[in-house]
């Protein structure tokens, strides 16, 4: 029997089922939701999108701070699917959460210190949004700033990793989607822009959780 077939029978049929819901979610949000305003279809498919990768790495056993990652992560995109500041808030509170979560875990899989290339330009494209974004921002400034450094932290644990390419391309691909939807949001003015920069987020953002669930179920052979 193929390695291939070993870990499908590893997973099981149900978290099979449970992934394949997730991606259908996924590009349903990617081609009907991702630049269209709020409603509450829109919260149940970008919501579920998320939450089912949840339910399949409950149903896989992964790790619990993987699972929290993706909860709080599934809180997160129902909150920012939301109009109002406070929803906003909420969803940038979740998404903070789950980074600390997942960072949690790339710590425990033993992240020491990054390489100096590019712990450096990561350091310097975070600190550059918190520069340049944050302050446009208005009265979310600080919270934004906070932010960053919170998915910095994040980031830098997961390039700690040796032979860890999965979380680490999942971290790099959030920090991305992260960078784009604060340019979604603070800088870029209405337009053609801003519908494009909103599908490049989910079409960042999704596969990075999808990467981390994916490094937790195929963990790098010892």
């Amino acid at each position: 029997m193929s390695d291939f077939t070993l870990l499908h029978l590893s997973i099981g049929p149900a978290v099979l089922a449970l992934l394949a819901c997730a991606a259908v979610l996924a590009l349903w949000q990617l081609v009907a939701f991702a630049a269209a305003p709020a409603s509450a279809l829109k919260s149940a498919v970008k919501t579920g999108a998320v939450a089912a990768l949840a339910g399949a790495g409950v149903a896989a056993g992964v790790p619990a701070l993987v699972v929290a990652g993706l909860c709080l992560g599934a809180a997160g995109d129902f909150f920012l699917s939301r109009p109002g500041e406070r929803a906003f808030l909420a969803g940038m509170a979740a998404f903070a959460a789950g980074h600390l979560a997942y960072a949690g875990w790339f710590i425990a899989l033993g992240a020491g210190t990054p390489p100096p290339l590019p712990a450096g330009a990561v350091l310097a494209l975070g600190l550059g949004a918190m520069a340049w974004i944050a302050p446009r921002a208005g009265a979310l400034a600080l919270p934004v700033r906070l932010y960053i450094l919170v998915i910095l932290a994040m980031v830098l644990a997961a390039l700690g990793l040796p032979a860890h390419p999965l979380e680490q391309a999942g971290a790099l691909a959030f920090m991305a989607s992260d960078l784009i939807l604060a340019l979604e949001l603070f800088v870029l003015p209405a337009g053609p822009a801003r519908r494009l920069a909103a599908h490049a987020v989910w079409a960042l953002y999704w596969p990075a959780q999808a990467l981390i669930l994916s490094a937790a179920l195929f963990p790098p052979a010892a």
